[in-house]
């Protein structure tokens, strides 16, 4: 769900961990501690790899010392902001075969969702993730696609371009995002000052979000 899928997806990111959404059952967790344990993989910083914290809405990290994976981290989450549960991811999942081995991301829907982060390195990383999607399929676009762009493209050239060449979705589109009206009109400066605004909004919300788990980390911290 992180750089890695991020690659996958056709938008390249330079990454060195792997992020996983995972199900924090204890079956699942103690199929989980088994793969961790053949890669001799250790948790690192806190908090500790228990599900409590994970349903909490907290990753836990790990740092696998196996030598063909030395130094790999691993990220794992169950609950994220604004995305929904695993089950409903899982049923959306998108599986690529390479190499005769079958990878599962989450949907590029659902990816887009889960980097709406206040870290800024997230928010250029979305653009190219669903500007690659239209340019690759806008000439054969379903309604779930048209859809996706009106409500994630990020830059002004081909928002104001999908708006023009589907304008009645756009324009039944724009109560849920007003900022659409502006891509209508083929206004590219004040889209991108509302563009800004509205990642400004997104990063907010997720910083208040993670105000109290940061204090539990940090009482975590303190603890240990």
């Amino acid at each position: 769900m992180g750089g890695q899928a991020c690659v996958l997806y056709g938008a390249a990111e330079f990454s060195r961990d792997a992020d996983l959404a995972i199900v924090a059952d204890a079956r699942n967790l103690a199929r989980l501690q088994q793969s961790l344990d053949e890669l001799l993989a250790k948790c690192i910083a806190v908090p500790p790899f228990e599900a409590r914290y994970l349903e909490m809405g907290l990753a836990v990290h790990f740092r696998c010392r196996h030598p063909e994976a030395s130094g790999l981290r691993v990220d794992v989450m169950s609950r994220m902001r604004g995305v929904d549960s695993f089950a409903a991811l899982w049923d959306r999942r998108t599986t690529l075969e390479l190499e005769n081995e079958h990878i599962d991301l989450m949907s590029l829907p659902d990816l887009v969702q889960a980097k709406k982060t206040q870290r800024p390195k997230d928010w250029p990383m979305i653009a190219r993730l669903v500007e690659a999607n239209y340019f690759q399929h806008r000439d054969l676009a379903s309604a779930e696609q048209i859809a996706f762009w009106l409500k994630e493209l990020r830059s002004a050239g081909p928002l104001i371009d999908v708006a023009r060449r589907f304008s009645a979705e756009c324009t039944a589109t724009i109560g849920s995002r007003p900022l659409l009206a502006l891509a209508q009109a083929g206004e590219p400066t004040p889209l991108e000052a509302a563009l800004l605004a509205e990642e400004q909004r997104e990063r907010d919300t997720d910083r208040a979000y993670w105000l109290p788990l940061k204090q539990e980390l940090e009482r975590l911290r303190r603890r240990q």
